[in-house]
């Protein structure tokens, strides 16, 4: 018997964060706002070091857009609304 392959999302966020960061927690808030159209994975730099380290992960939050697997996009901090929302817009044009 053959096993199914788990298909990742073509598209996803990856979301850099740690429990104890505010930025991280007031971007959460701004990203409950608005229905981003693209899956986000809530990476926890503590508990993931791993990927933090693959990602070369310096500060946080950091957002990480991949498209089939492959980083197109990156940024840094927290944003208001608006500044999500383009960084979004032109990721999926990448």
């Amino acid at each position: 018997m053959q096993e199914a392959a788990i298909a990742e999302p073509k598209e996803q966020i990856l979301k850099f964060e740690a429990e104890w960061c505010n930025p991280c927690k007031m971007l959460s808030k701004v990203m409950q706002e608005v229905d981003l159209g693209v899956p986000v994975q809530k990476v926890d730099i503590d508990a993931d070091a791993s990927l933090a380290i693959k990602y070369s992960i310096r500060s946080v939050p950091t957002l990480v857009y991949l498209k089939d697997q492959v980083e197109v996009s990156r940024v840094s901090g927290a944003m208001q609304l608006k500044d999500l929302q383009t960084w979004i817009r032109l990721a999926k044009q990448t």
